[in-house]
């Protein structure tokens, strides 16, 4: 599990850092937009294109190792029992769409807002079924044979 919850982690932290600068661009766009006439701010929009190319690749390598986090996470989820098997299965299923959806329409970036949304929902589930619980350990099956 923790191979999966490391590599689910550094998605995570990357597609941060991608979203992180198409929102700094946006913001200083705007501004910088605002002062310039239709040339210069067509100039600009152009200088700008190489950036995003870099960073529309980097935010689909975020989608794609956040997807496999989690379907290595749900592997050791269902082989452990710790959490409740939707919650893992939801895992699973969330991954192997995000990976598929970020592979075979890499262009289509749209079609990954529901995933991500509904990935948003399963952090919450599963951080509220965890701390619902007095500790996970009581759930783990005996390793002892």
């Amino acid at each position: 599990m923790f191979p999966g919850a490391a590599v689910a982690m550094a998605g995570l932290i990357v597609g941060a850092l991608g979203a992180a600068f198409y929102y700094h661009h946006g913001a200083r766009g705007a501004i910088e937009l605002s002062r310039q006439s239709f040339q210069g701010a067509t100039e600009h929009i152009a200088a700008l294109r190489l950036d995003t190319e870099y960073v529309t690749c980097l935010v689909r390598f975020a989608r794609v190792f956040f997807g496999l986090g989690l379907v290595v996470l749900a592997a050791g989820l269902l082989r452990w029992g710790i959490l409740p098997t939707v919650i893992a299965g939801t895992a699973a299923l969330l991954g192997v769409a995000g990976m598929a959806l970020t592979m075979a329409l890499s262009d289509e970036m749209t079609w990954y807002v529901p995933v991500f949304h509904m990935n948003c929902l399963w952090l919450l589930t599963t951080g509220l079924t965890v701390l619902r619980r007095p500790s996970g350990l009581e759930q783990r099956p005996s390793t002892a044979t």
